[in-house]
């Protein structure tokens, strides 16, 4: 009990970096910061992933919730699973498992031609069929270059425009008050805000300034 109330207190220095552990005064608003983080981008996933396929009529506006519910749960269960680790899986560092942009322009396709179900289908076999060329990717990333990897956040960034556009404008065109001045006033209120955080914030605020 005197150790733990040592390592809270002082930390906990150690041969390299990676092992050190802050005290609890530095810990506790890194440890905020690293969830809201992660948060900005699991909850922004299922929303532009929901509301394409509400406005397809796929899906109703209250389902929304239940994919947010859904993706922040097994965020967690996989957040405990490579910081403590499982056999082979889990990196077993402080880190926490969020939620990739890179599959939103292929789960929107999936979601508006073929439903939910089969978005749900579609991770869970990619999912198994990523672990199996983890390996294989891990000793190819070297032949993508800074210039590859940025433009192809680039193509994603662009292919997400439409979907943007749609909440600038209040939601999705069958809205009866699409694209009233009002719902484009806050879109631009919004805009400046994100921009401003971006701008003028502390860093520790500009990563979650989607929020």
């Amino acid at each position: 009990m005197a150790t733990l109330t040592r390592i809270l207190t002082q930390g906990r220095s150690g041969t390299r970096p990676v092992d050190e552990i802050p005290p609890l005064k530095r810990l506790l608003p890194l440890g905020i910061q690293h969830v809201l983080a992660m948060y900005a981008g699991a909850v922004a996933v299922p929303l532009i992933v929901g509301g394409a396929m509400v406005g397809a009529g796929r899906l109703e506006q209250s389902d929304i919730v239940h994919l947010i519910m859904a993706d922040l749960f097994v965020a967690g269960i996989a957040t405990i699973i490579q910081a403590v680790g499982f056999w082979r899986f889990g990196v077993r560092l402080p880190l926490m498992q969020g939620v990739t942009f890179a599959a939103v322009g292929p789960m929107i396709t999936i979601g508006v031609n073929h439903g939910i179900t089969t978005i749900y289908g579609s991770v869970i076999a990619c999912g198994l069929f990523m672990m199996l060329l983890a390996p294989v990717f891990g000793k190819l990333i070297r032949f993508f270059p800074p210039l590859v990897t940025g433009t192809i956040i680039l193509i994603i960034g662009v292919s997400l425009m439409r979907v943007a556009a749609g909440w600038f404008g209040g939601g999705t065109a069958a809205g009866a008050d699409f694209g009233s001045p009002a719902a484009i006033a806050m879109g631009f209120f919004t805009l400046a805000v994100i921009i401003a955080i971006e701008r003028f914030a502390p860093e520790s605020l500009r990563r979650v300034s989607i929020l």
